[in-house]
């Protein structure tokens, strides 16, 4: 696009992106299948240092152009459009012309694009960026993609020095623009692509699947059916992996991992048992790419035509096609990949002649960047594991994300024989304490059947330390936590009394109950709990147990973890409500939405959905602000508002200030609006702890109370028949993730680490991310770097010497 048309391109870009930036989703996919490469133009910017600083900020009208191509499509994921937002809108922020590609075109393409795969395609393509004055390229997208931005990058030279023979640029541009940086990130939903825990659009995909599934379960336990569900993955199983352990499914089928020989015996087995066992459904989810153990295709028909003919069950075949690619990102999703986004700005920004081509990756909670040359081969060589059959390596070189999720849904979907279980004699108790959190059950299920295969008596105590002091604990089967998953608040009921009042009677419950290690899964209180109950095993032997806390609350305020379970799910209510209240302003005049957010002090809900929505501003009780800072927020709003932007969304967190109240803010929001916009609120209130646990939620508590039930075995066996009583601070802990690391911390030593009168971590990771959304929302702000991702190697263990390596 030449010079002159600058101006208005620059408008257009900007009114395009007001569509983006709401909700993390923005164009009709269906109508502009977009290829989501990004080229950056870097000005000359110093070198960014590793220490706090500010990036570089420019008007967001200067020199701006981009470029509107349409070609090949590569296939589209739900959070692409927020990442495009993100790297584009921080682009602009420190100074640098960003030009969009549409649907592939000549200067990227992705693996559909024909004319991209010849040379003369990357001719034209090379000829184009320099045109245009571009040695920088982001792209979105699955390995096809990145893989042909590699070979791009590996033949730049020789494509200029070609161009230069042909008379088409100047002798001095191949000198001049000598070099191209390229940074990826993986936009997928079936999050295929080596070196990351999770990729852009896998998340959203699981949530479609979770619906339907959750749906149809409802019509088969009405009619005693058997249901085969199709997703996607034709060469990678993770969305059928995680749905089944997302949903409790009876059996599944994945492309890496191949039913063994006789397979077809042993699901009917299966399937018998479960109805045997008053079970009025069966799931059954099929990857599209499944194969047997000769590599030949298992598909969903099949598997029909078999349990009907076996077992006579009635049995239906849904299959979910497409629809795992629509509809709005999920939260994850969307703060995902604006964290990426920017992560993949800062690396170009950071780009010299000799670094290699690099992909931004997650690693537990943490960015990434590593080879894209080393993730594109890794994820080839799983096909060629595959085609080998040598399907253990395949499953290896996926990742330890995917790795433990079928270690985790093998244990917890086939029982058994119980000759065949060593018993432990041990008794092992199960407790929810604080409010209710969407993933509580999911939690309880995983604990007491990874205790039952471990040998261990299992018992759930009901209605939290109350119900303990009262002896309200029952011993728990196998089938008596069947269907759990999907269920919201806690089936076993929780409330927030502290243990303090009744130590004797909760002692006495573990004497006469033989009870050998506590599991703890809840919020702050929980946290509470377990220090009481540390502080009391001098007076109380009975205490002197292995316990162990699971962090459950939608607050996510419990130190010693960066996430807790049920925080997904509030952040997804929050978010979809705030899509919500956005689109009913939609063709009216402008509009102002005060919304008020769950948390207490903790700002973890009112910042990430004000991240995920496209808000305004977020106000918070980590970051004090006064009435010159209202002020300041509105008046960006109604210079925003003066333009051709009709919606702001404002978030406060409940307990964010004492005077500056929601309707305060309201107040003077409508006041100093008047004539540009008005205002309303909305006290979302309870509505954000109900609900069916997103699929997130299942998934982390599924796993990580499988793993704190591994690190009770362990303690146990240590003990076995010595009569050893645990004092010592590592026997009572909190499980949780930190960065790329799972840890087991002892509560005594996190008591450093906690504000007990806010009941919030002193040091909360996710407050690095505030001035990310103000840089999205058109603010001059600061951001710390100090934090982004260094190239590192792909093989190294992902963990630190500190802990385990963790995987989302």
């Amino acid at each position: 696009m030449g010079s002159d048309d600058s101006s208005g391109s620059s408008v257009s870009l900007l009114k395009y992106l007001e569509h983006l930036s709401g909700d993390g989703k923005a164009i009709d996919e269906s109508k502009c299948h977009i290829l989501f490469s990004l080229v950056l133009c870097q000005r000359k910017i110093g070198g960014l240092g590793r220490s706090p600083l500010s990036l570089p900020s420019a008007h967001p009208t200067d020199d701006l152009h981009f470029a509107l191509e349409r070609g090949g499509a590569g296939a589209g994921a739900a959070g692409m459009n927020a990442a495009v937002r993100a790297v584009v809108r921080t682009g602009i922020y420190v100074g640098a012309k960003v030009y969009f590609v549409y649907e592939g075109g000549t200067i990227i393409g992705s693996a559909r694009c024909n004319a991209f795969r010849s040379r003369e395609g990357r001719l034209k393509a090379a000829y184009n960026l320099v045109r245009l004055g571009i040695t920088n390229l982001c792209v979105i997208g699955g390995d096809g993609s990145l893989t042909g931005a590699n070979i791009f990058r590996k033949e730049w030279n020789g494509l200029l020095e070609e161009l230069a023979q042909n008379g088409q640029i100047e002798k001095d541009e191949v000198h001049k623009h000598s070099y191209l940086n390229v940074v990826g990130m993986v936009g997928s939903i079936d999050n295929d692509f080596c070196g990351t825990d999770m990729t852009i659009g896998t998340d959203s995909a699981l949530h479609r699947i979770i619906e339907v599934v959750d749906a149809i379960m409802t019509t088969a336990q009405s009619h005693q059916r058997t249901f085969v569900l199709e997703v996607m993955g034709r060469h990678c199983g993770y969305l059928a992996l995680v749905s089944a352990l997302a949903c409790g499914a009876d059996w599944v089928f994945l492309p890496e991992s191949p039913p063994e020989d006789g397979w077809e015996e042993s699901m009917c087995l299966k399937l018998s048992e479960n109805r045997a066992h008053k079970k009025r459904l069966n799931i059954i989810i099929v990857a599209e790419g499944a194969i047997d153990s000769q590599n030949q295709p298992i598909s969903s028909e099949k598997i029909k035509e078999l349990v009907v003919n076996q077992l006579g069950f009635d049995t239906r075949v849904t299959i979910l096609g497409h629809v795992q690619r629509g509809g709005t990102p999920s939260a994850f999703d969307r703060i995902l990949a604006s964290r990426m986004g920017v992560e993949a700005v800062i690396a170009l920004l950071e780009g010299d002649p000799e670094t290699p081509a690099c992909v931004v990756s997650l690693r537990g909670n943490q960015a990434v960047r590593l080879p894209l040359v080393e993730c594109v081969q890794m994820t080839q060589a799983v096909q060629k594991a595959m085609d080998e059959r040598n399907f253990h390596e395949a499953v290896r070189l996926r990742g330890r994300s995917f790795e433990g999720n079928l270690k985790t849904y093998k244990r917890l979907a086939i029982k058994q024989h119980d000759d065949k279980i060593t018993k432990s004699n041990c008794n092992v108790a199960i407790i929810n304490v604080g409010a209710p959190a969407a993933g509580m059950n999911a939690a309880v299920r995983s604990a007491v059947r990874v205790g039952i295969a471990d040998g261990h008596k299992m018992f759930a105590i009901y209605d939290g330390f109350d119900g303990f002091a009262k002896g309200q604990i029952k011993e728990f089967s196998w089938e008596d936590v069947g269907g759990w998953t999907g269920q919201g608040g806690s089936i076993l009921g929780t409330k927030r009394t502290l243990p303090g009042k009744h130590l004797e009677k909760i002692a006495e419950q573990i004497r006469s109950h033989s009870i050998n290690a506590l599991l703890i899964v809840g919020g702050f209180e929980a946290y509470l709990g377990l220090l009481e109950l540390a502080a009391a095993r001098e007076k109380h032997e009975a205490f002197c147990i292995p316990m162990v806390m699971v962090p459950a609350t939608v607050s996510n305020n419990v130190p010693g973890s960066d996430f807790s379970i049920g925080a997904d799910t509030a952040l997804n209510t929050i978010t979809d409500t705030c899509d919500r209240i956005k689109q009913s302003a939609s063709g009216t005049k402008r509009r102002v939405f005060i919304i008020e957010t769950m948390g207490g002090y903790c700002g973890y809900l009112a910042n990430m959905s004000g991240l995920a929505a496209g808000a305004d501003a977020a106000y918070i009780f980590e970051e004090p602000f006064d009435i010159r800072d209202l002020q300041s927020n509105v008046g960006h709003l109604r210079e925003k508002m003066k333009t051709t932007i009709q919606r702001g969304l404002i978030l406060r967190n409940e307990s964010c200030s004492v005077n500056y109240t929601t309707d305060f803010i309201c107040q003077l929001y409508s006041e100093e609006g008047k004539g540009v916009f008005d205002c309303r609120k909305n006290v979302l209130g309870h509505m954000q702890q109900g609900g069916a646990p997103s699929p997130f939620d299942r998934n982390f508590g599924t796993k990580i109370s499988a793993r704190a039930m591994e690190w009770i075995t362990e303690k146990l066996k240590g003990s076995q028949g010595t009569g050893k009583k645990f004092v010592d601070d590592d026997s009572i802990c909190v499980l949780g993730i930190s960065k790329r690391d799972l840890l087991f911390q002892p509560v005594e030593q996190l008591k450093k680490e906690a504000d007990f009168e806010h009941r919030i971590p002193k040091k909360q990771w996710w407050l690095k991310l505030r001035p990310l959304m103000k840089i999205l929302a058109k603010y001059k702000t600061s951001y710390d770097v100090s934090d982004s991702g260094k190239l590192e190697p792909l093989h190294p263990n992902q963990g630190t010497s500190d802990g385990e390596p963790a995987a989302i």
